[in-house]
């Protein structure tokens, strides 16, 4: 069978339209210390990177005894949302991704871990909010956040699109999860600034997700040109 055309292109947010990995990351291990778990950067990335609240809540309150209630998220929420208006920053060429894919009758979404209000934010202060609006998905709309596939089907119906017509941006092992589980193509962005850790490489290498790349120029070529996952590789 011939494969199906792109119709939508599902993007997760952070670490994908938004440089925000590092940011919460570095703000989610400062969290953690005044609670008495001690994680560094990358082990921190291994365990929550593109995972929901829920999911990230319960893996702490397993590993580590320590239960993430409303004071420990207001205090986190609080430093990371000032940082994300000081330093947050769109990822190099996104915005002409979407603009040519939109010029081009390809639908675009957002579908991510994150609540609405961090979503917006982070698409706002990025200059990225108008150009999605109102297309913006929450693992707060579904049952089961990532890696579980419920958000991007969800977002998929939403559009009217079928899976086998959607291709998913992720940069997580969690998000690349969720949309093989999905049914839809998945290919793994690996340009954000917290992506130099080795483990974390390799734990989306494992997944085998259907195309890697590290620049937004080379997703065009994919979706514009032959629209086989094969043809797109920074490896």
């Amino acid at each position: 069978m011939e494969p199906q055309p792109i119709r939508l292109v599902i993007f997760d947010c952070d670490g994908v339209l938004v440089d925000s990995e590092g940011i919460a990351l570095e703000v989610l291990v400062e969290a953690l210390a005044k609670n008495g778990v001690r994680l560094t950067i990358e082990g921190a990335a291994d365990r929550f990177l593109g995972r929901s609240l829920g999911s990230l809540a319960e893996a702490v309150r397993s590993e580590f005894g320590v239960e993430i209630d409303p004071p420990f998220l207001a205090g986190m929420r609080e430093v990371l949302y000032a940082r994300f208006r000081a330093e947050l920053k769109p990822l190099p060429g996104v915005a002409t991704l979407i603009d040519a894919l939109k010029g081009a009758n390809v639908e675009c979404c957002v579908a991510s871990s994150s609540q609405r209000e961090r979503i917006d934010l982070s698409l706002s202060v990025t200059g990225l909010l108008a150009r999605l609006t109102p297309h913006i998905f929450s693992a707060t709309m579904v049952k089961n956040g990532k890696p579980a596939p419920d958000l991007f089907l969800h977002a998929a119906a939403e559009m009217g699109t079928a899976p086998e017509s959607c291709l998913v941006i992720e940069d997580s092992p969690a998000g690349v999860r969720a949309a093989q589980a999905a049914g839809m193509k998945v290919c793994a962005f690996t340009g954000g600034s917290h992506t130099h850790h080795a483990s974390y490489r390799q734990a989306l290498m494992q997944l085998q997700p259907d195309a890697q790349f590290d620049a937004m120029e080379n997703l065009l070529h994919f979706v514009f040109g032959a629209r086989r996952p094969e043809d797109l590789t920074d490896a």
